[in-house]
């Protein structure tokens, strides 16, 4: 009979896991990409690789400046980025409960020496102090936060979409593990029905421009297995070199935006006729399962 593990346990095996796939690949001291910065008119997004393929996400009101951080695994990199920045963190958006985008939760709100609200959709979430749902709003000095509730990989996943009145701004949302460049988190406490209303409903919904921060970067592997699935697609063969381009250079594949992903993404293609005819399958839901069950299975044929 197999035992469960609390999930003190879990989250101390999930992290020691982590820490070593990210030495093994990395090495130590190292990030996989180069730290970079997109500006949003009144907004900047610092981006910050994090373990062996992670990304955590300084953001910063120009306005005010006031910060917000997204998924710091690791606290010490994002210390430093908030001290050269001469910045006010104020608040940590967490996506989700795993260990390798809110484990760092509980260190960084202990040396950090100030209070931080820690915003969740999960009571799993080390140190949270704000749950919240589908519809919820806040400020980040002259931004609008709204939290997007898009359960399947977690059933308490929550995406960011940041806005603002000024009229030069770019949205940007931070979508976790729901959406990936070019693909979606694995489907571990939900189903094709949740992740559907997550990618199609909800993120799909979104402005075409809207910058997409994804919690990995997956995407060179992603893009792979959606030219696998429609090895006619153009937009594909284009994003691909791109991201070859820049991986090559040590830049991360992020952002991409809301239009890119309906364009070279399978998960957001599911009612396309070209998806659809290579799972064989006729309708939205279906297909978004078939896709990911290829997925799971699917090995990239070495160049």
């Amino acid at each position: 009979m197999f035992r469960v593990l609390p999930e003190w346990a879990v989250q101390r095996l999930t992290a020691t896991y982590f820490r070593a796939n990210a030495w093994y690949n990395v090495g130590s001291g190292k990030f996989h990409s180069n730290q970079s910065s997109v500006d949003h008119a009144n907004m900047k997004v610092k981006i910050l690789p994090a373990l062996s393929d992670n990304y955590m996400y300084l953001v910063v009101d120009e306005v005010s400046k006031e910060a917000a951080v997204v998924d710091p695994v690791e606290p010490k990199t994002v210390l430093a980025a908030v001290e050269e920045a001469g910045v006010s963190l104020t608040t940590v958006l967490t996506t989700h409960h795993h260990w390798d985008h809110a484990g760092g939760n509980k260190e960084l709100v202990e040396s950090f020496g100030k209070p931080l609200k820690v915003v969740g959709g999960d009571d799993r979430i080390p140190a949270l102090t704000q749950q919240v749902t589908h519809g919820d709003t806040f400020t980040l000095g002259s931004l609008q936060v709204t939290c997007l509730f898009t359960p399947c990989h977690t059933r308490g996943h929550i995406c960011y979409n940041i806005t603002s009145d000024d009229p030069d701004h770019t949205p940007a949302v931070f979508t976790g593990d729901t959406l990936f460049l070019g693909g979606c988190g694995k489907f571990f406490e939900g189903n094709a029905t949740e992740m559907h209303k997550a990618l199609i409903e909800v993120l799909g919904a979104l402005p075409n421009h809207t910058l997409v921060y994804c919690g990995h970067e997956y995407a060179l592997q992603n893009l792979k297995f959606g030219a696998h699935i429609e090895p006619a697609n153009t937009d594909i063969q284009a994003k691909t070199q791109e991201i070859k381009d820049r991986r090559e250079e040590g830049q991360p594949s992020v952002p991409s935006t809301i239009g890119e992903e309906k364009k070279i993404n399978p998960f957001m293609r599911v009612c396309e006729a070209s998806v659809q005819q290579h799972t064989g399958t006729s309708e939205a839901v279906e297909t978004m399962a078939a896709v990911r069950t290829e997925k799971d299975n699917w090995k990239a044929p070495k160049l």
